[in-house]
């Protein structure tokens, strides 16, 4: 992204701010994992989205400081130290922030705590915006639930503004720079599953495909993975998240790949399963061509004006009439026994994307059309999913050149 794509960002948060007010976003650090190990650093994303800094911005506060119309932004930053970046690689530097997120001032994180003193006492300034979201309530704090736990301790008089909810309705718009970044996110996935599907057989263990899989993002330059890929066959389809990468692939499995890359900050999410045998047994087909005609339907029907929750109840319904016409269902009210979860969530900066939820959809957002079918009686589960972009009239199916249909799933393994 250009550094005026952030800015722009900030620009957007700055005029729902009232006057006297500071702003403060944090990168946050690596958790301890054991003795002196720590866990691979993972900035936080509303930080990602309004500056740009990522992988090596561990530590990173930025400040905003807004006045009447003028606003004066900060970042502080890790100071340089031959030793430590000996170690760990290089520390950013102020003219990289100018670079990168178009911020011109930096100061040390040393300095932090006097700075801010300092312009808090000043009077200036009556309000203190903070990014304040927790998952569960039993996490732990993050640097921002602190630093307001501290605020309350220490100024009692500054009144806390959580920008979260406004940060959620900017991330459910994507402009034109994210969606070029998903594009490039998604063909290097595609690029990913077709190999796997080229290279699935009778014998394999499910981590001979991860390995692929990673092999194809690291040679494609891919920035990261959207989550921890979901790789099984058989009947470890039947757990949703599986991770453990362990199963023997056998004559007659089902595999299925819930996967994303990511580019420029920018995640993706897309299933795809296929008989290991390159071919569709009678009831693979069955199953498959429900969740198929299905996914076909969702988006020759998603436009404006519709909601998730419609996408999600019309995927189950839809799904429904034609598990039912094949015999395998009595009642709508069966459902659960075949489809175990949600058919439609955003995705962007996170691939469950932190976005405004409960409101029409509308040109720019892009969220998965997800049809999964578990059926433990036949040891067949597997799921579809795919990448909407909403435009003025319709939708587009970002990731429609992944191979989804039964024939373009048996030609690309054909190929092997």
């Amino acid at each position: 992204m250009d550094k005026s794509f952030h800015s722009g960002n900030r620009n957007t948060l700055y005029h729902t701010l009232p006057e006297g007010t500071l702003l403060l976003s944090f990168a946050g650090v690596a958790p301890h994992m054991t003795a002196d190990v720590y866990y691979e650093f993972y900035p936080n994303r509303n930080f990602v989205y309004l500056t740009g800094l990522k992988q090596d911005a561990a530590g990173i506060i930025f400040l905003a400081q807004k006045s009447g119309e003028k606003v004066e932004e900060t970042a502080f930053i890790l100071p340089p130290d031959e030793r430590a970046e000996r170690w760990n690689g290089p520390r950013p530097k102020a003219h990289e922030v100018e670079e990168i997120a178009g911020i011109t001032n930096c100061r040390y994180l040393a300095d932090f705590s006097n700075i801010i003193h300092r312009i808090i006492s000043s009077g200036r300034y009556k309000y203190v915006a903070l990014d304040l979201h927790k998952l569960t309530p039993e996490l732990p704090d993050d640097a921002a639930h602190s630093f307001a736990q501290l605020l309350a301790q220490r100024y009692p008089a500054l009144q806390i503004i959580n920008i979260h909810q406004q940060l959620r309705l900017q991330r459910l718009f994507k402009q034109p720079c994210e969606i070029e970044a998903m594009k490039r996110a998604i063909d290097i996935t595609g690029q990913g599953i077709k190999a796997m599907m080229q290279a699935a057989k009778p014998g394999m263990y499910e981590y001979e495909l991860k390995a692929i899989y990673q092999e194809v993002l690291t040679r494609h330059r891919g920035e990261a993975l959207s989550f921890p890929p979901i790789i099984s066959a058989g009947n470890n389809n039947f757990c949703i998240h599986y991770h453990a990468y362990s199963g023997q692939i056998n004559e007659g499995d089902m595999i299925l790949n819930d996967v994303g890359a990511c580019w420029d900050g920018i995640y993706n999410d897309c299933s795809r399963s296929w008989p290991v045998s390159g071919k569709f047994s009678e009831r693979q087909r069955l199953l498959y061509e429900c969740a198929y005609q299905t996914s076909e339907h969702l988006f020759a029907i998603i436009k404006p004006g519709i909601t998730t929750q419609e996408v999600d109840l019309t995927i189950r319904q839809y799904c429904y009439q034609l598990l039912h016409e094949a015999g395998l269902l009595a009642s709508y009210e069966e459902i659960g026994k075949l489809m175990w979860h949600g058919g439609a969530h955003h995705v962007g900066y996170d691939v469950h994307d932190v976005v405004a939820q409960g409101l029409p959809v509308a040109p720019g957002m892009v969220f998965c059309v997800d049809v999964g079918i578990y059926c433990e009686e036949w040891g067949i589960g597997f799921r579809l999913e795919d990448n909407c972009l909403i435009t003025e009239n319709g939708c587009i199916n970002l990731s429609a050149n992944i191979p989804r249909s039964i024939a373009e799933i048996e030609a690309a393994m054909g190929k092997r």
